[in-house]
């Protein structure tokens, strides 16, 4: 049985760049998903944090201005923070990898290889 793979891919991060190479030098070729043309709506977040078993906060790019001017109660407020990832994706960490029910957020993107040897 042939397990699809999905990436979260940003071409313009070198990470999310990374990680697909990887894939692919592993005979991975995934559906390639452009989350900031085509972001995850709240029952994908949703989903995927459940296969990652993470909370929303666990995705988010701390380190982009939308985060920071959040108010605080957002940032601790599972489903209000979500509705924020579905309008501002470039707060969600990538690449994340989807394969079945497994995922990884490939950062370091070496992590593919837990995919690929499984």
């Amino acid at each position: 049985m042939v397990v699809k793979t999905i990436i979260w891919h940003n071409p313009k991060c070198s990470k999310s760049r990374q990680a697909l190479e990887l894939l692919i030098k592993g005979n991975v070729f995934p559906k390639i998903r452009l989350y900031l043309q085509e972001p995850p709506s709240k029952n994908e977040i949703r989903e995927v944090l459940s296969i990652l078993k993470l909370n929303a906060i666990d995705i988010v790019r701390k380190t982009e201005p939308e985060y920071e001017s959040l108010n605080p109660y957002i940032q601790t407020n599972e489903e209000l923070l979500i509705e924020i990832l579905t309008k501002n994706p470039i707060l969600i960490e990538r690449p994340i990898v989807i394969q079945g029910k497994k995922a990884l957020i490939a950062r370091p993107p070496s992590l593919i290889k837990s995919l690929i040897e499984d």
